[in-house]
């Protein structure tokens, strides 16, 4: 199957058809098991929106005096000083993963598979579905996670927490410069040698965290019997081979498997799944909102209510 032909955007969606969303909520309570693929379009209706310029300039105006306009500017970039690297990463691995509060649009998702067999895989590396209430152990990761660390050149096999080191570097970064003024702060954290967080950036990223819930995940979708859904929700083509593709291939190969697509930008889907497919043109949290009410969760009161990267080189065996 050629799921890697060219696309061209979608315009933006108004409403959503009542018809369409019905058949998803059909989908949802007719299935023996979901799987859900996440991309970085969940997250940023949650608030954590890598593209969101507006939120870079009040919470990073330095960098912005730098010439940046957005924190997906800043991935993978290294032509900055110790002081000032650490400085943005700090602050900003703090606000991805330690300070982001549950979001309705995770805790309503939740409640769409909470009596259903489920299993996440998710390209975000802020570890939100399990602040959310999913089931840590139905979770899958390939792209790593920003609480833990590694050396970027080999030093040691193994991670640490990078928690302590943020909390000792966060008090020490002058807001205005966005640098760090200590350099002792530095020197500890980086004992090790040049280090960073365990995140699928390059031949150097560390995958053994990951393995044991790529075992699992592979066991769940490899002997998933019956009829199975497949919703991906905000996964485009920064790294298709992660999210996108791989669910593609799952609804193709599986022969009691749907999928329903979530995108607001790319809701196509290949020819060869077409029958097999549903589109939802929208964002993430109109798309679960809408489900969500329908199936009858609005009227209940939750607690969620308050308020070019490596190919994983474990895949599907399918």
């Amino acid at each position: 199957m050629n799921t890697r032909k060219s696309i061209t955007p979608s315009p933006s969606a108004g409403a959503l058809d009542p018809e369409v969303v019905s058949r998803c909520c059909d989908l949802i309570r007719e299935a023996d098991g979901i799987l859900i693929g996440a991309g970085a379009g969940l997250s940023a209706d949650a608030g954590l929106d890598y593209k969101d310029t507006a939120r870079f300039a009040r919470r990073f105006p330095a960098m912005v005096k730098r010439g940046f306009r957005m924190q997906a500017e800043l991935i993978g970039y290294t032509g900055w000083s110790p002081e000032i690297q650490w400085g943005y990463l700090a602050t900003h691995v703090n606000e991805m993963r330690f300070k982001a509060p549950p979001h309705p649009v995770y805790g309503r998702l939740l409640d769409l598979v909470r009596n259903k067999d489920y299993f996440v895989m998710t390209s975000n590396v802020d570890e939100m579905f399990v602040k959310n209430g999913f089931d840590a152990k139905r979770v899958f990761t390939p792209q790593g996670s920003y609480a833990l660390m590694q050396c970027l050149k080999p030093c040691r096999n193994k991670t640490w927490p990078t928690k302590p080191i943020i909390d000792r570097i966060l008090p020490k970064i002058d807001p205005k410069t966005q640098e760090v003024t200590d350099p002792e702060v530095i020197l500890a954290a980086l004992l090790r040698g040049p280090v960073f967080m365990n995140v699928r950036g390059g031949d150097w990223f560390l995958e053994d965290p990951y393995e044991e819930q790529a075992e699992r995940f592979s066991d769940w979708v490899n002997h998933k019997r019956g009829r199975l859904l497949a919703l991906e929700i905000g996964a485009g083509f920064n790294t298709p081979g992660v999210i996108r593709w791989p669910m593609e291939r799952v609804v193709h190969f599986h022969p009691e498997a749907h999928l329903v697509r979530v995108n607001l930008q790319w809701p196509q889907v290949p020819r060869e799944i077409a029958d097999k497919s549903v589109s939802l043109q929208c964002s993430a949290m109109k798309a679960v909102t809408a489900l969500w009410t329908a199936m009858g969760w609005a009227g209940r009161v939750r607690g969620c209510e308050r308020s070019e990267f490596h190919t994983p080189r474990f895949y599907l065996l399918l």
